[in-house]
């Protein structure tokens, strides 16, 4: 039976032709007809006529209206139907209906593609019917190609360009629910034909597309396929998820029309699917739609009882929510005992990690999840010896108890989520339990040492710092910008240190090429006591009046900037008398006080701010003005945090927040604080050691007590060009101690000894502040025995020594162990403290490595795109330096 379509094209083409002006067209075909018996084709009426019988033929042609044309259909041969009858009829014949003759037609008469052909009737059919009424598309050739006639036909009916007919384009269909629905309309056949098309095209996502579409779930596809991902997860699911994967595998089976999934198209899918909203997510202007698709897909999961699973997702936001939930709970395992092992450390790292891997992760909260990792791996570890003097106390905070502090301000601002925050107040707890013995011992040594009134030896004081730093400075003919940072704790120097040297501009300097060193503050640790010591070269009171006195009266020629003497009108950054001062060769020492953190104390949440050169705007304008100097930063004092309803309000005489006159005796978490570097309360007062005591009224922060945060002063010199512009200072290395960037790793093996660079000379006995000796850089885990060895000794590398790498051998040895104890990756920061190379230099130092390492180009050795981390390939290590062991 001939289709409706093919007849009417048929009727198209006989009345397209000029020069046929026959009245009736005889069509070989059943003589059936259901449609409307009169069809309007452009201006003519044709009347469709079944004919089963010349009698019914010839009465068609008498009954024919004058403005009318008709079409016999009949299955009569021609001499049945007799030569009276085909008199009337077009070519004096029956004509065939060939369907593929149709399709040329529609195509403009191109030659058909036998494969085109061998594809089924289904497609004749379809071209035919579906038809645009402008007929197809033209191909580009003579032959109408499978290719472009099925293309043409996909483009038609489901609405995606030749061009993007593969699984995002199919996905991007799936959102239109017009075009759905034509499809879900078509011709079974049909259906199925293109259905095995996409799939040869798309691969096997097509199918589960198609079937959910089938299965009338269209608009669910992409959220169908985020979920897909949670049951086909690469890699292969946990055991105990095994049952509820499969159980909700069947479950699904029902979206896709009662389809169970292969696992190609299964992984298919889900790459599809995450690949699409990976694309919109990045789209501004989409991530509503992003939004309202992750949403749905939770709500699929919530029908399917699968939520459970939700973790397993690195998109949906439900995913991030139990990734973080399942960190917080290895958090609070680890710390449910005296002190975390090492197990327990590892499955947090682990927990960590899949956090991270969230594509839609909050980097504020992650960021505060890697600071509760960085103090678990510091309780992990063997707690400090108890410090014998204060130096030794001093030295702690700077270089250990600083960067806890810092880390320790994050989870006090603590997460959103009330099982985060659970973790987090038990980690906080833990911390500040050590923390509070730190503090109570430098108190305690703080108070023997201000009452004996001891020489400070190597101990740099705030009211020594001008003599002992900056005037040695100035002595080499260099100019001096110091910054007087009011308020900066340790745990803030840390931040402003990274970002002042972020830019590659300015270098760390430190002694003799060693750790950090800091001050002690005066006491009280308020403004009006250390910082008027600090300009005054001794243990004085005052403020702006008294300290620019005490500081010209010292240097003549200085210039000491004070907060309303920096701001400036508008359109300019600095005041013009600070650009001017800044520029002078003749002014070698310009002080500025920059008040932020201490402001920030009062009005703010110091506790939440990053504290960089971005949101200490002044820091970033004079340094930028400041590179022909040598910059040194301190603070007058640091600070402590207010601990909401933690805290502890205690009577006091005086309304000082974190200080009172020695009457009555110290109580718990106080210690009473006498001798000539104590400014107030004649020389006697009570000062707090607890960082939750307070006795004024209530602010964001405080200072003024005995705790480490605030009785001592960072320190920080920078130099732009010069290394040795401070005697006995040179180059520093990473500051952060190695829990702060080394996982732990479960079970470690006791450290093998591994080639090390040379070390420095001894010291000689006794402390001084220029000779302080650098910690030793933590040793790698165990490597294998005699790889390093064997490169070392191998006659390639000691070929390409000569002319390619200044690297000393042990420093090579120590990197490449370095490298392979991390299984092949290692940040720079660890390398740089591995081999003992000064962090501005350690870049330079694996260019050199690397120069070394890759023979003929080939990738040895890499830095990832995050520009932070070293990659090396030992398998390749191994082939091109032939270091294979034939034992």
């Amino acid at each position: 039976m001939a289709q409706p379509a093919a007849i009417r094209r048929k009727v198209e083409a006989w009345l397209d032709r000029s020069d046929d002006e026959s009245v009736a067209l005889a069509l070989r075909a059943t003589p059936v007809w259901d449609g409307e018996p009169v069809v309007s084709i452009g201006s003519v009426k044709v009347r469709i006529v079944p004919c089963p019988t010349p009698l019914a033929a010839r009465a068609a042609l008498h009954d024919r209206a004058e403005d009318e044309r008709v079409v016999l259909l009949t299955d009569l041969s021609d001499a049945e139907l007799g030569d009276g009858i085909l008199a009337h009829v077009s070519q004096c014949t029956v004509r065939s209906v060939d369907p593929w003759e149709v399709v040329r037609q529609l195509f403009g008469g191109a030659a058909l593609d036998p494969t085109l052909v061998r594809t089924g009737r289904w497609v004749c059919d379809a071209l035919t019917d579906l038809a645009p009424a402008t007929g197809w598309p033209r191909p580009a050739g003579t032959v109408i190609t499978r290719d472009h006639a099925l293309r043409s036909l996909v483009t038609a009916q489901l609405g995606i360009r030749p061009d993007q007919i593969d699984s995002a384009g199919l996905l991007q269909w799936t959102t239109d629910a017009a075009a759905l629905l034509r499809f879900t309309g078509l011709p079974e056949p049909i259906a199925d034909g293109l259905g095995g098309y996409l799939s040869d095209v798309v691969g096997p996502a097509a199918a589960p597309i198609l079937a959910a579409v089938r299965a009338g779930h269209g608009t669910d596809v992409i959220p169908l396929g985020l979920l897909v991902g949670l049951l086909w997860p690469d890699p292969a699911p946990r055991p105990a998820q095994q049952t509820e994967i499969a159980v909700a595998r069947v479950r699904l089976e029902a979206r896709f029309g009662g389809r169970r999934l292969t696992d190609p198209e299964a992984k298919a899918f889900r790459t599809a699917a995450e690949a699409w909203t990976d694309r919109i997510a990045d789209d501004p202007g989409s991530r509503g739609e992003a939004g309202r698709l992750h949403a749905r897909a939770e709500t699929l999961a919530a029908d399917l009882e699968m939520t459970g699973l939700l973790g397993g997702s690195s998109i949906l936001p439900s995913g991030f929510t139990h990734r973080m939930r399942d960190f917080a709970a290895a958090v609070r395992l680890a710390v449910s005992g005296s002190r975390p092992g090492a197990d327990q450390v590892a499955r947090a790292q682990d927990a960590l990690a899949l956090v991270e891997g969230h594509r839609a992760a909050d980097t504020g909260r992650i960021g505060t999840a890697r600071m509760a990792l960085r103090l678990l791996r510091w309780l992990s570890a063997e707690d400090d010896p108890k410090p014998r003097t204060l130096h030794e106390a001093l030295h702690r905070q700077v270089r250990v108890d600083g960067w806890v502090d810092r880390a320790r301000l994050d989870i006090f601002a603590g997460d959103t989520d009330p099982a985060v925050a659970e973790a987090y107040r038990l980690l906080h707890r833990a911390v500040d339990t050590r923390r509070g013995r730190h503090d109570e011992q430098f108190a305690t040594l703080l108070a023997a040492s201000t009452k004996a009134d001891e020489p400070p030896g190597t101990l740099l004081r705030v009211e020594d710092l001008l003599e002992r730093i900056v005037r040695p400075v100035m002595k080499r003919g260099h100019r001096v910008l110091l910054l007087v940072m009011d308020g900066m704790s340790v745990a803030a120097a840390t931040e402003l240190a990274e970002s002042v040297t972020s830019g590659g501009t300015w270098l760390e300097l430190a002694p003799d090429g060693g750790p950090r060193t800091g001050v002690l503050a005066a006491l009280p640790t308020v403004t009006d006591v250390s910082r008027c010591s600090l300009f005054s070269g001794r243990i004085a009171v005052g403020q702006q009046k008294q300290e620019i006195a005490a500081l010209t009266a010292r240097f003549p020629s200085a210039v000491l900037l004070h907060k309303g003497d920096l701001r400036a009108g508008a359109g300019a950054a600095l005041a013009p008398d600070v650009v001017a001062a800044l520029a002078d060769e003749t002014t070698p020492l310009v002080a500025a006080v920059v008040n932020t953190i201490d402001d920030a104390l009062d009005r703010s949440e110091p506790g939440t701010v990053v504290w960089s050169t971005e949101t200490v705007t002044a820091v970033r304008d004079l340094l930028a003005l400041a590179t022909g100097r040598v910059v040194i930063v301190v603070s007058d004092h640091g600070h402590v945090i207010d601990r909401g309803p933690d805290g502890v309000v205690r009577p006091s005489p005086s309304s000082e927040n974190r200080w009172r006159p020695a009457t009555p005796p110290p109580g718990d978490g106080e210690v009473l604080v006498t001798g000539s570097r104590v400014a107030a309360g004649d020389g006697a007062v009570v000062l707090p050691w607890r960082e939750d005591i307070r006795y004024g009224p209530r602010k964001s922060g405080y200072h003024g007590g005995a705790s480490a945060a605030e009785a001592v002063i960072p320190l920080l010199v920078f130099s732009a060009h010069d290394e040795k512009v401070l005697p006995g200072w040179s180059g520093a290395p990473v500051a952060s101690p190695a829990w702060w960037r080394e996982p732990v790793t479960a079970a470690a093996p006791a450290p093998a000894p591994v080639r090390r660079p040379a070390s420095r000379p001894p010291q000689p006995a006794g402390d001084t502040l220029f000779d302080l000796a650098a910690e030793p850089a933590a040793a790698p885990a165990a490597l294998p025995p005699s790889l390093v060895d064997r490169l070392l000794a191998s006659d390639l590398y000691r070929q390409r020594r000569g002319t390619r790498a200044p690297l000393p051998d042990a420093r090579v040895a120590a990197l490449v162990a370095a490298l392979l104890a991390r299984g092949g990756r290692a940040t720079l920061e660890t390398l740089a403290a591995a081999a003992e190379v000064p962090a501005h230099r350690i870049r330079f130092t694996v260019t050199a490595l690397q120069k070394l390492l890759q023979v003929e180009g080939y990738p040895v050795l890499e830095l990832d795109p995050d520009g932070h981390t070293v990659k090396l390939d030992q398998d390749l290590l191994v082939e091109q330096f032939g270091l294979a062991d034939d034992r």
